[in-house]
């Protein structure tokens, strides 16, 4: 199966590291499946500077997000926000342990049918979280 999957980033090297993913300058969104890994575009979050009068855990914020990453099946990221239930309903939401997008990459596809799995879940689904020796669901 093939995934689109978004990482939060402010550099398009590392994860957004130092807030929630939903604040994040870009979206890197990737072509992932079993056997191959394809950049497909850059996604500027242009919602962010609408939400910074919005507090976290805001619907509105939530909102704000999935519309940027509409035709996503995953978002991935180092942290969520209070928002998390509501972006659950549109995305499997993935946590890592890691820094980098390429380190990202790596667990996610080393994951994907435990993330495909969670997906056919629809609105039932519960995040994960992936690290690099492990992958646990919460």
């Amino acid at each position: 199966m093939e995934l689109l999957v978004a990482f939060g980033t402010d550099d398009g090297k590392n994860l957004k590291g130092d807030d929630h993913v939903g604040m994040s300058k870009y979206f890197y969104i990737y072509r992932i499946s079993q056997d191959k890994k394809e950049f497909v575009e850059k996604r500027e979050n242009v919602k962010i500077k609408a939400d910074e009068s919005m507090k976290h855990g805001d619907p509105r914020k939530a909102k704000a997000t999935a519309s940027v990453l509409k035709g996503v099946d995953v978002l991935v990221g180092r942290r969520f926000g209070p928002n998390l239930p509501r972006l659950l309903k549109k995305f499997v939401c993935v946590i890592v342990r890691t820094d980098t997008i390429s380190s990202a990459i790596k667990l996610v596809c080393d994951n994907m049918d435990r993330i495909v799995e969670e997906k056919n879940k629809g609105e039932e689904r519960r995040h994960i979280v992936l690290k690099a020796s492990e992958a646990r669901l919460t």
